[in-house]
């Protein structure tokens, strides 16, 4: 009864009854009775002592509308009844991503070496680096450094090793982002992979011929030094010029006098050691005959079937490489050296088989040359025939252009195509045809160079000048028109299909792509084809000309291998005044290989779900990409998680809070700055008990971590000591500050 009357009192025009209804309305009525419960159970439990009058009158200012400070403490609260403020989730702040990250680096072998993508996001911010499918650990030689703007990969001092696809991983509060980058580092050239060899063209002339070397360093092979030594003498500089993997000498040798020749490459960094020397060679007169063309080979240039032996008496057969209409190819290796080579294991139970197949080896003594690849040993041991030849390691060249670690440029090509010509040129000079010219009989000498060879002599034929040769064979897309209509054939079929391989190269597209074999092979015999305005956008004209100067109708009006490689769009890279550099987009030559794989396997409803996969481009996600649209891989998964357990921490103020002095009436406004993962709860303390909010008490708790305390008119009884308390799953911590109200008198 004491309590009702007390709560009763008010100002002389305000009852019990219109108290009640402003203080306990439709949205505060469970506070009002729960406060006015406490109030009740305080008071008993003072009832009898001496703060037992000042409580009544405290518990009368609560209650009271007239007397109610500007901010209304639930003294009556513990803090586990007081519903903690929780971080606001405005969605104003962007979401997290990487600012213009780097696509492409290159670094110096022998020099340390910085990668760094820069991002924004809501901290804490967290990252990570992937390699090879494993997080980089930091280490003397590789480590990261990160911050809540960027994250940088540091290597101590690059190497080779260190070449390939690096995945930063970034997480903060909110959202995650990932970003793939290439880093490529670039040294010396190994030296050239063969000694050279040198044919006598014309008396007192030279012509050296090598293989490139097997890595270029991670930049591309500018050109070559020739070095020649006297016998009895030291080495010294024939030309430092030479850009091509051949190279004619034409002075300076005396006549009588034995040469040895070697090749150092040179890239952006500087020149390799030399390769191999040649044997010696000596300079004689010798008049204009048929000997002026007689081709001075190593002593293991030609290969005569063993018919004595089986292949695996000097063999070990490994795995299985490929097939083909011939039979298999093997992965050999020589039981004695440890070298490693391929095997064609031809069908050969019948007779024609076996007479197809000595003739291919007997064709293949006739083609060593740097760019073509090598016959090095054959076995006739029935039923078994076997040929071995070089292992090439580096993939068809097409698949080594799109893949991400090399960049895919006009000049590129011109280099491509001018080792391509090299080999067809040495064939077409002995009036041998190789009759199945396509990107896939085009394969790079190893996984990371630039060096090319051409394969699969098996329907290569050798013209006699007298009788013609009529063939129906051969992949549609790159077969010229006088194969397809029965015609004779000629050096100049090979070139029509160097064209259609350039025109691929450059643009991803087919020239006679029709939507079945029929309607390519409709295309090509009536060699209807054009540049597509998109694709070659970025083409020079001097390479446009170049193509069309190849897929020529009529064989007579098609550049032979000699004019190609004279041509102004070998000559303008050869002089180093090409002009394009730009990078030549990869996603239509993807499509391209993606459709010859599907023509192999037939299965086209496969192709058509996997062509509408290729027809969004690139899979890698690009720093403006929904999350829905990242691959997720597992060990993207995995990064994430971990990051997930490296943000987790208690709460910690960045900003405290500081002491204040406002006069009456005035607002004050205390904050300060909060992190810690997961986002804390906070609670506001004045003095010991738990302040609510309430239309003069405002709390807010910002998305960047800004927490205030606002108090709207305060008075003299706001002045206290103010706590904010955050707490989260790993712990708690707290900052106080000082608030005096004065007088304005």
């Amino acid at each position: 009864m004491r309590i009702i009357l007390t709560i009763s009192r008010g100002p002389p025009k305000m009852d019990s009854l219109t108290l009640e209804q402003m203080s306990c309305g439709s949205k505060n009525r469970k506070r009002h009775h729960l406060r006015c419960l406490c109030e009740r159970h305080t008071m008993q439990r003072c009832q009898g002592t001496k703060d037992y009058k000042s409580h009544i009158g405290k518990s009368t200012r609560l209650c009271h509308t007239s007397t109610i400070p500007s901010f209304q403490k639930a003294s009556c609260l513990s803090l586990a009844e007081v519903i903690p403020k929780k971080r606001a989730n405005s969605g104003t702040r962007p979401m997290l991503h990487l600012e213009n990250p780097p696509h492409f680096v290159e670094a110096r072998a022998g020099h340390p070496a910085r990668v760094t993508c820069g991002f924004t996001g809501s901290p804490p911010v967290v990252s990570c680096w992937i390699r090879n499918k494993e997080q980089i650990v930091d280490s003397p030689e590789v480590w990261t450094e990160n911050s809540d703007q960027s994250s940088t990969l540091v290597l101590a001092e690059a190497g080779a090793q260190h070449t390939g696809r690096y995945t930063v991983v970034v997480k903060d509060r909110k959202s995650s982002a990932q970003h793939t980058l290439t880093l490529s580092v670039i040294d010396r050239p190994q030296p050239p992979a063969s000694c050279p060899l040198v044919s006598l063209v014309s008396p007192g002339s030279f012509v050296l011929s090598w293989s490139g070397p097997c890595y270029d360093g991670g930049s591309a092979v500018l050109g070559y030094v020739v070095e020649v030594r006297p016998e009895g003498r030291e080495w010294s500089e024939l030309t430092a010029q030479c850009t091509s993997t051949s190279y004619r000498v034409c002075s300076g040798l005396q006549p009588g006098e034995e040469y040895c020749f070697r090749v150092r490459a040179y890239n952006t960094v500087g020149v390799s050691e030399p390769g191999p020397a040649s044997p010696g060679v000596s300079m004689d007169h010798k008049g204009d005959s048929e000997e002026a063309h007689e081709e001075v080979e190593s002593p293991e240039a030609f290969v005569s079937i063993d018919c004595t032996h089986k292949v695996t008496d000097h063999y070990d057969v490994q795995e299985k490489l490929g097939m083909g209409k011939f039979g298999l190819v093997f992965k050999l290796k020589h039981r004695m050296s440890g070298r490693v080579c391929a095997g064609k294991f031809y069908k050969g139970r019948r007779n024609k088989e076996r007479e197809a197949a000595r003739n291919e080896i007997e064709l293949m003594n006739k083609l060593h040359h740097p760019k073509l690849v090598r016959c090095l040993a054959a076995y006739d041991h029935k039923p078994d025939i076997v040929m071995v030849m070089e292992f090439i390691a580096g993939g068809e060249l097409f698949e080594r252009i799109v893949d991400d670690n090399f960049e895919h440029t006009e000049p590129a090509s011109v280099r491509y195509m001018q080792q391509i010509l090299q080999g067809v040129s040495f064939m077409h000079r002995q009036l041998i045809v190789h009759l199945d010219l396509k990107p896939e009989n085009i394969v790079c000498v190893d996984t990371s160079g630039t060096a090319v060879k051409i394969i699969d002599f098996g329907l290569a034929t050798q013209l006699d000048g007298k009788t013609d040769l009529r063939v129906m064979q051969g992949t549609p897309e790159f077969v010229a028109p006088e194969v397809i209509n029965y015609e004779p054939v000629c050096l100049a079929t090979d070139m029509w299909s160097i064209g259609v391989i350039c025109y691929i190269l450059l643009s991803g597209e087919s020239p006679f792509q029709g939507s079945s074999d029929a309607d390519t092979l409709a295309l090509v015999t009536a060699a209807h084809w054009e540049f597509d305005e998109e694709s070659f956008e970025d083409i020079t004209d001097q390479a446009k000309l170049f193509i069309s100067s190849l897929l020529e109708k009529d064989p007579r009006q098609r550049m032979s291998c000699e004019d190609a490689l004279a041509h102004a769009w070998m000559a303008a890279f050869d002089s180093g005044t090409q002009a394009s550099t730009k990078s030549l987009p990869k996603e239509k030559m993807k499509r391209f290989l993606a459709r010859q794989k599907w023509k192999k396997a037939g299965k086209a409803m496969l192709a058509l779900k996997r062509m509408a996969l290729l027809s969004k481009g690139d899979s890698t996600c690009s720093p403006t990409s929904a999350p829905e649209e990242c691959p997720m891989t597992p060990e993207t998964e995995d990064a994430l998680l971990s990051l997930e357990r490296k943000m987790q921490g208690p709460p910690c103020f960045t900003k405290t809070l500081q002491d204040q002095t406002v006069f009456i009436g005035a607002s004050a406004h205390l904050d300060c700055h909060l992190m810690g993962y997961p986002d804390p709860d906070v609670v506001w303390l004045c003095g010991e008990e738990p302040v609510e909010e309430s239309p003069t008490v405002r709390i807010e708790y910002e998305d960047d971590g800004r927490c205030t305390l606002i108090l709207a008119e305060t008075s003299l009884q706001d002045s206290n000591i103010y706590t904010c308390k955050a707490t989260n799953d790993h712990g708690e911590t707290s900052c106080s500050a000082s608030l005096v109200v004065r007088d304005s008198d």
